[in-house]
């Protein structure tokens, strides 16, 4: 008898979206869905800045519960939201495609300030690794934390008088708002997994790890496991200010990392191949050179903030 697949999302309209996306997908392979909300911690709480909570597992382990105590059978994550270490009994069984990576600038009133060097802009985000980078690039201008949903941040940054705020285009794009997008920053490292959705269930759960195996995409997958694999190696967690962006070019995977001093006055960068079918460990072996250039030093310094 075929199983009705519980999935659950956090309730935000971009999960939403992610979750009906696999929800579509699945009912498209035959199967019986239905989809149950989960409030995170970080749902509850829109003020205390990500990095004083404990990073961005405060997402996942409302929905890592849900699992556990088998209330809901497969969850669905912004893949980078995932932490790179997980001790528990749940697998990602798969990686959807790649929605775009890049990072994108808001900006309600232009983009005029950014060749205007003595304009000392506001700019509004609550990513380290964001503010690392920008501030890298416009050391005098001033970071402010925003925190919520990317309704919630659209809204804030049109009613704070902010010069810009950062948000993951692939967000804006799956619920139609990149109309809001004034510029992409082509030039910002995103985080590692950026843009990929993930499906996560209990490792026992063997059928439902076959059924959602059709969801993978292996192009995605290689990328975005050697991006985290990267930032598991440097230990450096979900609030460093690490970035790192995988891409196929024909047989071979290139791997682009940085990692910066959170005020943005040290940054080091590598950019790394290999061929496709032997790129296994490449993410450990561009986070020891990054290590061994100094951003060993770095990933200390984020342990005692």
């Amino acid at each position: 008898m075929s199983r009705k697949i519980r999935i659950g999302t956090r309730d935000s309209e971009l999960a939403t979206w992610q979750a009906k996306k696999v929800e579509y997908e699945l009912i498209e392979a035959g199967q019986e869905t239905e989809i149950v909300f989960i409030k995170s911690e970080g749902d509850l709480d829109l003020t205390t800045p990500l990095t004083e909570m404990g990073g961005k597992g405060v997402f996942t382990k409302a929905l890592d519960d849900a699992l556990l105590e088998k209330r809901i059978d497969l969850a669905v994550h912004s893949y980078k939201d995932l932490p790179t270490e997980n001790p528990l009994p749940l697998i990602v069984s798969a990686v959807l495609e790649r929605e775009d990576p890049r990072d994108s600038l808001v900006a309600p009133r232009g983009t005029d300030f950014m060749s205007d060097e003595s304009m000392k802009a506001v700019i509004a985000t609550s990513s380290n690794r964001r503010k690392a980078q920008w501030l890298h690039r416009y050391p005098n201008h001033e970071i402010t934390n925003i925190r919520g949903n990317v309704n919630t941040r659209l809204r804030k940054v049109n009613e704070k008088g902010w010069d810009g705020a950062i948000f993951a285009a692939a967000g804006l794009k799956r619920i139609g708002l990149d109309h809001n997008i004034s510029e992409y920053l082509d030039w910002m490292v995103p985080a590692p997994a950026q843009g990929a959705m993930a499906v996560m269930v209990r490792e026992e759960d063997e059928s439902l790890i076959e059924i959602t195996a059709g969801l993978n995409h292996n192009d995605t997958d290689l990328c975005t496991g050697l991006e985290r694999e990267l930032l598991n190696e440097m230990e450096a967690g979900c609030s460093a200010p690490v970035g790192a962006f995988a891409w196929i070019e024909g047989d071979e995977v290139i791997l682009h990392a940085v990692a910066l001093k959170v005020d943005g006055s040290l940054q080091y960068d590598i950019e790394i191949k290999a061929a496709k079918d032997d790129a296994k460990d490449l993410g450990r072996k561009a986070a020891r050179k990054l290590l061994e250039q100094g951003a060993d030093k770095l990933v200390e310094e984020m342990k005692k903030l």
